[in-house]
Order: C-alpha cells, then sequence, then structure tokens
C-alpha cells in the first residue's frame, strides 16, 4: 500500500494547521473549550491538545464530532478533514524496522520466547522487564522474541543501551534506529520537556509496535514520562533487559533463570538444555570429540557444577582447545574460577567478573552476608529453613530475602532433591570472596539485614 512520505517538521506542521482550524471556528461562534468539549462529547483536555497541536493523528470520529458541534458548512468541514490528512501522514517506512539479526543460534529458550511473544503481541502486558545474571541470555531471549513479533507484524524500535555488549549484527540502514534512540533517550529524561516529542507520535500513532531497550540501567528510567508514552502511543509495547527489575506499576517481571542443569544420576542426559547448549559450543572447538557416554558424562557434571549458566559454559568449551574432557571436569570441580574467561575472547571473562560483581556490590549489606556463608558451608544445596537457621529472622523476612537473591541471578532454584532447594551460582562462588563478600567500610552487615 502507498505510504505518504512527510518530513517530521512537515507532520507536526499540518497538525497545527488543524488545531488553529478548530480554534478559529470556536472563537467565530463564541464557544469556550468546555462548551465545546460538552457539545461535541470530546474532553476538554482533548480540545486543548488538538488546539496546540499536540495530538498527533486525532481520530477521524473525533474530528466529525467536533465539526458537527461547530456546525461547519461542507467547505469548512473538507478544509477540517484534509488537515486531519495530511497530519496523520507517516513520514518512515516502519514496516521495514526488523530487530537485529543475532550472532548466535537460540538453543532452548522456546517456552520463554513463546510467553513473552503472546503477551506482548495480545497487549495483556506492555512492559516486560527480562532480569537474570549478566551472560545468562537475556538479550538472545529478547531477539528471539522481538523477530517472532515483527514476523506476526509489529514493528521494531531496538535500542541497545552505550556499554552494554551487542549480542548481535544491527542493521546498517534501520530506519527506526533514530525513534528507537528519541524513545530510549526520552524514558531516561533527556529534554527540557516531559511532553512526547511529536515526531514519535507522527510516527508511531495508536498503531502496535514494540520498543526494546536492551543492556538498560532501569536507574535512570522515568517512571513519569513512561506512563505519557503509553498514553500517548496506546498501541506500544515495551521489552527491556537488565540486571536489576524497574519495580514500577504494571512492570511485568520476567526471571531467566540459567539452562536446566541436573545432577548427572545414572545415565547422562544429552537432550538436558544445558549439556544441549555445551555439545553446541563443543562442535564448534573441538569436532573430533565424540560425544560417548564417557564424554557425555563428564560434560554433565560440567553443565551441573557450572550451574547451566550460558556464558560459563561457552568459556568452560573454549579451554577443550588446550586440555580434553577429563581434565576440564577435574578443572571445574577443583577451582572453575580461571575457567570463566573465555580464551578466544577475553573480553567475556572480564565482562562477566565486573558485571557479577556489580551485582554483589549492589545488594544490601545483609544479603551479601548470608551469601558469604552459605559459600563458607560448603554445601551445594541450601533450603528456606536453613536461611531462618543462619539469620536468626523471621520466615516472611527469610522468603523476601531468598527471593530478592533468586532476582538479582545470584542463586537458582534446584529441584534434584524432589523439593524446594536453592544453589548460590558457581560464578558467584568463584568470584564472590574477590568482589563484594566483605561489607562496606562503617556498614553494618548483620547476617539476612534487608535494605529499607
Amino acid at each position: 500500500m502507498a505510504t505518504t512520505i512527510l518530513s517530521p517538521e512537515s507532520a507536526t506542521a499540518a497538525t497545527a494547521a488543524l488545531g488553529s482550524l478548530i480554534r478559529g471556528h470556536r472563537l467565530r461562534i463564541g464557544l469556550t473549550q468546555r462548551e465545546l468539549a460538552d457539545l461535541s462529547t470530546i474532553s476538554v483536555r482533548a480540545i486543548r491538545d488538538l488546539e496546540k497541536g499536540k495530538a498527533q493523528r486525532p481520530r477521524t470520529d473525533t474530528v466529525r464530532l467536533i465539526a458537527d458541534a461547530l456546525r461547519l458548512g461542507p467547505r469548512a468541514r473538507t478544509a477540517l478533514e484534509d488537515a486531519v490528512r495530511r497530519g496523520g501522514a507517516r513520514h518512515l517506512p516502519l514496516e521495514r524496522s526488523a530487530p537485529p539479526v543475532p550472532l548466535h543460534p537460540l538453543i532452548e529458550r522456546r517456552a520463554e520466547a513463546a510467553v513473552i511473544t503472546e503477551e506482548l503481541r495480545s497487549g495483556a502486558e506492555r512492559l516486560i522487564t527480562v532480569v537474570g545474571l549478566s551472560g545468562v541470555g537475556k538479550t538472545r531471549l529478547a531477539l528471539e522474541a522481538a523477530a517472532r513479533l515483527h514476523d506476526a507484524g509489529l514493528p521494531v524500535l531496538w535500542h541497545t543501551a552505550p556499554g552494554a555488549v551487542a549480542d548481535c549484527l544491527p542493521a546498517d540502514d534501520d530506519p527506526a534506529a533514530a525513534p528507537a534512540a528519541d524513545c530510549a533517550g526520552f524514558l531516561h529524561g533527556d529534554g527540557p520537556s516531559d511532553t512526547v516529542p511529536p515526531a514519535l507520535t507522527a510516527l508511531l500513532g495508536d498503531r502496535a509496535a514494540l520498543l526494546v531497550l536492551d543492556g538498560a540501567d532501569t536507574a535512570r528510567l522515568d517512571f513519569q514520562r513512561l506512563g505519557r508514552l503509553l498514553r500517548e502511543l496506546p498501541g506500544l509495547r515495551l521489552l527491556v533487559t537488565a540486571d536489576t527489575p524497574w519495580n514500577v506499576p504494571g512492570e511485568r517481571l520476567f526471571l531467566l533463570a540459567p539452562l536446566e542443569a541436573p545432577a548427572p544420576t545414572g545415565a547422562a542426559r544429552p537432550d538436558a538444555p544445558a549439556t544441549r547448549f555445551f555439545l553446541d559450543r563443543l562442535r564448534r572447538v573441538r569436532p573430533d570429540i565424540v560425544p560417548d557416554d564417557r564424554a557425555l558424562t563428564d560434560i554433565a557434571w560440567v553443565c551441573h557444577r557450572l550451574d547451566g549458566h550460558p556464558l560459563a559454559l561457552a568459556a568452560a568449551a573454549s579451554w577443550l582447545t588446550v586440555c580434553d574432557l577429563p581434565t576440564l571436569r577435574g578443572i571445574v570441580e577443583s577451582d572453575p574460577a580461571p575457567l570463566l574467561d573465555h580464551l578466544a575472547d577475553g573480553r567475556s571473562g572480564s565482562h562477566l567478573r565486573e558485571s557479577v560483581g556489580r551485582t554483589l556490590a549492589g545488594l544490601p549489606a545483609g544479603h551479601r552476608s548470608l551469601i558469604t556463608e552459605l559459600c563458607a558451608a560448603g554445601r551445594d544445596e541450601f533450603l528456606l529453613e536453613d536461611v531462618v537457621r543462619l539469620t536468626g529472622l523471621p520466615l516472611p523476612h527469610c522468603g523476601r530475602t531468598v527471593r530478592d537473591l533468586l532476582v538479582g541471578g545470584v542463586i537458582r532454584s534446584s529441584t534434584d532433591g524432589g523439593r524446594s532447594a536453592f544453589r548460590v551460582l558457581c560464578v558467584v562462588r568463584a568470584l564472590a570472596s574477590a568482589t563484594a563478600c566483605a561489607p562496606t567500610a562503617g556498614a553494618p552487615a548483620p547476617a539476612g539485614t534487608a535494605a529499607a
């Protein structure tokens, strides 16, 4: 279908012309904005926004009701309708706006992608924040969900935060790059005005579209501006990947845990999600290794000890260029910390260490003390009652602490023993003592004490 192309300035000027026409006709017959609102059944605020040129792409029914209330003749009504058409024209071929191309195939996560895709497609959720420890696969999941929504007909505006690891290939000529950056800037409080930029409302109007903020610092996002954005762009959906939740009303928190990596008991399971992920990496670095029963047993132990954390598994697999599987398993069981550095990409190791260190440092002092005690206990798993015993605090308080640690991604649920247990992630154990276990100087650190 042919689309009229207007610059943002032309679309804004056309909308301003519509507002001037409405105001002129209203003043000519001596009506106040309140009186016109009563006669047309349109809200006073809508009348005010139209006259100021702030309402982008007004509905045809809205303008018809105003024209009826003003008792316009055929010529004046036609001029009003022409102004609506000019102001409502889109100035970018937004249909071409697609998400970036992922660098790696999706291994597992299809169930998670299906849930996020359906909730955003249907509009059941308009704000989903995917949280989890760095390297767990948040960006790859967002890429998959965005691709599915694009296939369903939604334009995708993708913005990667400065400094975030871009695990994808952005398009060179993406027409939505500038609008996505404008949306991100608006939500970060850029600009002197809290008004949604007219170019965005002219571009999107009430059409369905997806905005992805990848690697966002949720502490810098402005909730008041989010409300304005969602009100003025009723078809917009927002998918955020972040280390911590935004914690705002209407947020759908999606906790992304590491891949399932059950403890090897009996025959190893080659279909376990973490094992499948590791085998994919193994084929890239050591295609000569045949995954027989012995190899699968070693792989299952490596995956379990590394808690199914994708970036840790990828780093461990890279070490197979210099050692064999039994040696790799021995290193993982004794001291996995050196394996967190990817041999083919030194940046991955430093990124993982820095991000986990920031996550630990951002925990309340009592949470860090609890992690220290759990690591010192030397047990693979712990129960909620263990937290009660270690902290001496009431059960509800301990339940909230465990939830905080789950959301922070530093622990994961475990059902290996058939009961609700938890594990401190191996990457956290490996780095806790060197990064964040020591309480902040001058700050008390009673075990399990939560931030107010």
